[in-house]
């Protein structure tokens, strides 16, 4: 896959953060990975934001044939400015967000996510992202301290990322394995 705003972020931090050090300012250093750090995190939650979101409005437009009155309903009443509420951010599964899409669904994907052991793991690294972005956002963002360094964040997004792009996969194979039900059921 091709490298994300993200990673060409990180990329360019990176580079950037060695020129105090060898500057002999490692204080300027510690400075600058403090903010790195900060927009580093809402870089990441931000882009993982715009993917599940856009994944749902395609999977909705797929779903309903490019249904524009449906997919505008989605779009306004599930989507727009309701992201945050999706997940449950302090929990340490996607339960509430696979609930969105009906019980059969979050069973499912339940089943799936405990025979990988890896979106288990991008599942909770993707929640840990959201957690902090939310810290970030919501308890003074300028005098915040981020616990962790710009390259446990990184790791984390890398993590997270599988999840996000796991997902649009995930709903669209259940729902071609519902179609399938329920053709065999019909017919």
């Amino acid at each position: 896959m091709s490298p994300t705003v993200v990673d060409r972020l990180h990329g360019e931090y990176s580079a950037l953060l060695e020129l105090p050090q060898l500057a002999g300012e490692p204080s300027l250093r510690s400075a600058a990975d403090d903010s790195f750090r900060k927009a580093l995190l809402m870089a990441a939650a931000s882009h993982f934001e715009q993917r599940m979101t856009d994944a749902v409005l395609q999977f909705t437009a797929e779903a309903t044939a490019n249904n524009h009155v449906l997919t505008w309903l989605v779009r306004n009443r599930v989507v727009r400015r309701q992201y945050h509420t999706w997940f449950d951010w302090d929990g340490k599964n996607a339960n509430s967000f696979f609930g969105m899409f009906g019980d059969e669904f979050r069973k499912a994907m339940n089943a799936s996510v405990a025979q990988d052991d890896d979106i288990k793991a991008s599942i909770q690294a993707f929640l840990e992202v959201g957690r902090e972005r939310n810290r970030l956002v919501h308890q003074d963002f300028g005098s915040f301290t981020l616990e962790k360094t710009s390259e446990e964040i990184y790791i984390l997004y890398g993590t997270a990322l599988r999840f996000v792009d796991w997902f649009p996969g995930a709903i669209k194979r259940y729902d071609g394995e519902q179609s399938l039900t329920t053709e065999s059921s019909d017919g």
